[in-house]
């Protein structure tokens, strides 16, 4: 295991998952966190029309889970699933912690996880489609050689097309 894992998680058990595994699925209901030691995984949105909806990437040293479910106790919206074989920490316990140390630890990371999600819906409401990709580009520099074209477009909220005449843009541009 990382030497670099959070307070919180060190003397918890690592899992592996294999790739493809749908760890959460959505009208369940979770208390679980997925902190991400090594690996990739997503969490989305399956629509009535059977479009997935891409919610964040949680590559290494970032948490996944349904917030929805877990502050409110309602059913899971979101699916995760693992896009690499990964290696995992599943955390149920989400109380107050009395020691200070892992309180600022957890809230630096769920802070981080909802400022970009924050920001990703302001961009989705008022930015073009570069800049969404660019946001992307910047929020997560190592996913465009790890994820497929068309994860990225759903992400953005875009076709596939439309990410590759951005990409042949920004070429050109350089």
């Amino acid at each position: 295991m990382s030497s670099n894992i959070p307070c919180r998680f060190k003397n918890k058990k690592s899992v592996l998952i294999k790739k493809r595994t749908i760890i959460e699925y959505a009208g369940n209901r979770s208390n679980r966190i997925y902190y991400v030691v090594k690996g990739l995984l997503r969490s989305y949105h399956l629509d009535d029309k059977g479009k997935i909806h891409t919610f964040m990437f949680a590559p290494e040293d970032w948490i996944v889970g349904d917030v929805e479910s877990i502050a409110m106790g309602n059913q899971n919206s979101l699916y995760i699933d693992c896009l690499e074989d990964s290696e995992v920490i599943v955390s149920q316990e989400f109380q107050q912690d009395n020691n200070i140390t892992i309180l600022e630890e957890k809230n630096k990371k769920l802070l981080r996880r909802v400022g970009t999600l924050q920001q990703r819906v302001i961009m989705l409401m008022s930015y073009t489609a570069r800049e969404r990709y660019e946001f992307f580009l910047k929020t997560y520099p190592t996913l465009p050689n790890r994820v497929s074209q068309k994860m990225i477009a759903s992400y953005l909220g875009i076709t596939p097309e439309a990410l590759s005449k951005i990409r042949r843009e920004m070429v050109f541009a350089s």
